[in-house]
């Protein structure tokens, strides 16, 4: 009897034939399988349904998260263990540090065969420069993750109601990479609910990066009042990604995790989630979970 290889495998566990790198696209009323290929809004951006983050406790003005402080050969078992899994969607950010990581763990992959997420940190804290333009901002990312384009490039953590005004300038200097081609599509991740509501205002955001879960932990507001506003942005266009599902690790339990799984899946606001996973059986527990609330 042939060996089953682990590609095989988890794409057995989880949907049959969904879960390998050339997984089938998802139909239009949404995934069978964790990893799924989805359509983000209108971008033209597809990318598997499940993403890995990598800014658990990120910050700090160093670059660093626990992802990076386990060391490239940790980061890189993680990032082939979620590729492997059937998982190409890949959440980095200048705060994180995780650009270089990245570029390591992925060497030998084509890069049509992923989809990294990154985000520009403008404000005068956090890091140890201040980013005042989004063009060298961009073309720096390009660099440090050996790549000639990044899929989606977001404004990170935006809190003013008026910040698309603020931040009209690195606005249009993104829409110009984008012009390009340097970058596919360009939005925000917003950290208050007035800054979500001023993205779903503005014609320019084409990706939403929001925090939603059952509990309302770490949040921009009650859950409901999120997802109604997350529902608005996809019918608009919008591609909306979610993160914090599990409450930032504070979920500890199978049954909370499951229920926040079930939270947002029933809900049908956003077109895939990002989960910062720090060791390879988190993936494998997750999928599986996910798998069994998505068949239900």
């Amino acid at each position: 009897m042939n060996r089953m290889n682990r590609r095989e495998f988890i794409g057995t566990l989880v949907a049959g034939v969904g879960a390998t790198a050339g997984a089938k696209s998802a139909p239009a009323a949404g995934p069978h399988s964790p990893t799924d290929r989805v359509p983000f809004g209108k971008t033209g951006v597809t990318a598997s349904f499940v993403g890995i983050g990598t800014g658990m406790r990120g910050g700090g003005g160093k670059r660093q998260s626990n992802h990076t402080r386990m060391g490239q050969e940790a980061f890189t078992r993680l990032v082939r263990h979620a590729f492997d899994s059937g998982i190409n969607l890949f959440d980095v950010a200048d705060l994180y540090g995780a650009h270089p990581f990245l570029c390591n763990a992925l060497k030998g992959v084509p890069r049509e065969k992923y989809v990294i997420q990154s985000k520009i940190w403008f404000r005068p804290k956090g890091l140890p420069d201040v980013t005042t333009s989004a063009k060298e901002a961009v073309e720096r990312f390009r660099k440090e993750l050996g790549v000639d384009y990044i899929d989606s490039v977001l404004l990170h953590c935006t809190t003013e109601p008026d910040w698309t005004d603020k931040l009209r300038a690195m606005m249009d200097e993104l829409a110009a990479e984008k012009e390009k081609g340097r970058i596919r599509a360009h939005g925000t991740s917003c950290h208050s609910l007035a800054a979500m509501q001023a993205s779903a205002a503005s014609p320019w955001v084409n990706v939403q990066f929001a925090r939603i879960n059952h509990k309302g932990v770490n949040m921009d507001g009650k859950p409901e009042e999120i997802a109604a506003l997350l529902k608005q942005m996809r019918a608009a266009g919008k591609a909306v990604i979610g993160m914090k599902i599990f409450g930032e690790g504070k979920f500890q339990s199978l049954e909370e995790r499951e229920a926040s799984l079930r939270f947002v899946i029933g809900q049908r606001c956003m077109d895939a989630m990002i989960i910062g996973f720090e060791k390879p059986e988190q993936i494998d527990e997750t999928l599986k979970q996910l798998a069994a609330v998505l068949k239900a």
